[in-house]
């Protein structure tokens, strides 16, 4: 094994020398000029087990998506809940068990992040996947057969375990394997797999809305069984990210792995991996040529600025409010609209959202990353003040109406912009030799917040608590224009630049705003200073 090692070792410093960065350079800039349709063309069997992997973000925004909108089932509530008023046969999931259960989720995706990291950084995608699907078959078991809600709270925190693997491994292998120019469609369509998992969600409920007996609630944790089979099928035949490979100095099985998911020539090939390399010995470099990494590198030198920018970017996809808007179901209904329009509402907003990260391909072919979230974050930050307004006016079905129209654009607005360019940009922000730990992080950061709106959402709306109903959008609006100040400032724009560029520029200290303007020059100097 140590032979093998040394042997990979000795052939690195052999490219480096013969030239690589030269060849690194040079399918640079073949990437940056090819055009979409090259791309597909070139990379077809990298788009598909792409999205193969992305099929786990489909499976987990399902499940974690029944959790909230089962608040709004009646036969879930008379299982789980308590009377509103004793004799009118209303129940209701109290406001702390409504945060229970989602922390519960949150706190097992925060065990399973930690895990993936350092399994993943050690044995490679693939394998972590595959033990990941193989834990989500068995704890599905214990969400089927909860008998009270302390059941169903252990089995969302252990469904949460392999939940928080499936967040991080999909965007970063998306972000390893495929080329520059498809990289932002492949990681948004993550946001994408989000949205169509949660639309089935919602209308596998909507089907079942009129059952009276346990099935209602059962038949829907049944169905996570279809996903985890489909998956494996796939999964055990994707090859491993060349670039953990490289990062591990597994030079041939890089190769070999890059001749599996291209379509292009041998020496196609060898610039892509020559790129890879030229990107793994700078960064190196930085890091005192360390081959391992840690969690305590993300706070070192300009990796501390990394890091924080990822956090934030993953953290407006929380304070921006989409906790609120997105909850357009349970809102309605404690508006008082019906049950069976309430999710009709829910369907036709998660429908308008797949086409609104559809929409966000073409948008981020002509806008920058950056552009896009402020953007976003500001015409988010608007409605939310308008629902705010709405709901000081006296209750009216009217004024119910609009409010929900208004936070369906909400939902628009979020998978237009900040949804899914998040996903681009966590995973261009961190250098390549750190992504794994720097996204495990930014999703930690993601779900310690989430984990507060858990404790602050549900009593906004909750009967038992606040019920603030529309005024709860002043509380988000706060939030929301906190984030975006901080994103004026810090959010920097890496739209159309390599990994070594963006090194280069967070290395020479360039102010966020900056980044479109300075132009840097990463093979200037050779790697290799032996």
């Amino acid at each position: 094994m140590a032979g093998g090692l040394e042997k990979d070792a000795a052939q690195v410093r052999e490219y480096i020398h013969a030239g690589i960065t030269q060849d690194a350079f040079l399918e640079t800039e073949n990437q940056k000029n090819m055009t979409i349709l090259q791309a597909l063309r070139t990379y077809p069997k990298a788009i598909a087990f792409s999205i193969l992997m992305s099929l786990c973000i489909v499976m987990e925004g399902y499940d974690t998506a029944l959790t909230g909108n089962f608040y709004g089932v009646v036969q879930f509530n008379k299982r789980f809940g308590q009377p509103v008023n004793h004799g009118t046969g209303q129940f209701q999931l109290t406001s702390a068990w409504q945060s229970g259960l989602q922390n519960g989720t949150a706190l097992g995706q925060l065990l399973g992040l930690v895990i993936a990291g350092y399994v993943a950084d050690r044995i490679g995608y693939i394998k972590t996947i595959v033990g990941a699907q193989l834990a989500i078959i068995t704890f599905i078991f214990i969400l089927f057969f909860a008998r009270n809600i302390e059941m169903l709270l252990v089995g969302n925190i252990l469904c949460g375990i392999p939940w928080g693997a499936f967040q991080t491994l999909s965007t970063t292998y998306a972000a390893d394997v495929t080329p520059l120019r498809l990289r932002p469609i492949l990681t948004t369509f993550v946001n994408m797999c989000w949205v169509i998992g949660q639309f089935i969600s919602v209308g596998v409920l909507r089907g079942f809305l009129h059952r009276d007996d346990s099935w209602a609630w059962r038949i829907p944790y049944a169905l996570q069984w279809i996903w985890p089979p489909i998956i494996l099928l796939g999964i055990i035949f994707a090859p491993e990210s060349p670039t953990w490979l490289v990062k591990r100095e597994r030079i041939e099985e890089a190769r070999s792995s890059l001749m599996q998911l291209c379509n292009g020539s041998r020496e196609e090939v060898d610039g892509h991996l020559a790129m890879i390399i030229h990107t793994n010995e700078a960064e190196k470099r930085m890091e005192d040529d360390n081959m391992n990494t840690s969690y305590l590198d993300c706070f070192e030198g300009t990796n501390l600025r990394r890091t924080e920018v990822t956090c934030g970017v993953w953290m407006i996809q929380v304070l921006c409010g989409i906790w609120f808007g997105s909850n357009v179901v349970y809102f309605l209904q404690r508006g008082g609209m019906a049950e069976d329009s309430s999710f009709d509402f829910g369907l036709g907003q998660q429908a308008l959202a797949f086409l609104g990260t559809a929409c966000s391909w073409f948008l981020l072919s002509s806008f920058g990353r950056r552009t896009l979230y402020l953007i976003g974050q500001t015409i988010m930050f608007t409605i939310l003040l308008t629902v705010g307004f709405m709901g000081i006016a006296q209750p009216r079905e009217a004024i119910n109406w609009v409010s929900g129209a208004f936070l369906i654009l909400f939902t628009v607005s979020f998978q237009l912009t900040v949804g899914p360019i998040c996903y681009c940009l966590v995973t261009e922000i961190p250098s390549t030799r750190l992504r794994i730990k720097t996204v495990v992080l930014a999703r930690f950061a993601y779900i310690l917040v989430s984990v507060g709106a858990n404790f602050l959402n549900p009593p906004i709306l909750n009967p038992l608590a606040w019920n603030l109903q529309g005024k709860g959008g002043f509380v988000w609006a706060g939030f929301g224009g906190v984030m975006l100040i901080w994103a004026f400032f810090r959010l920097p724009e890496t739209k159309g630049l390599s990994m070594a560029e963006i090194d280069r520029l967070f290395e020479d200290g360039v102010s966020a705003r900056k980044f479109t303007t300075i132009q840097v020059d990463t093979f200037q100097v050779n790697i290799d200073n032996n």
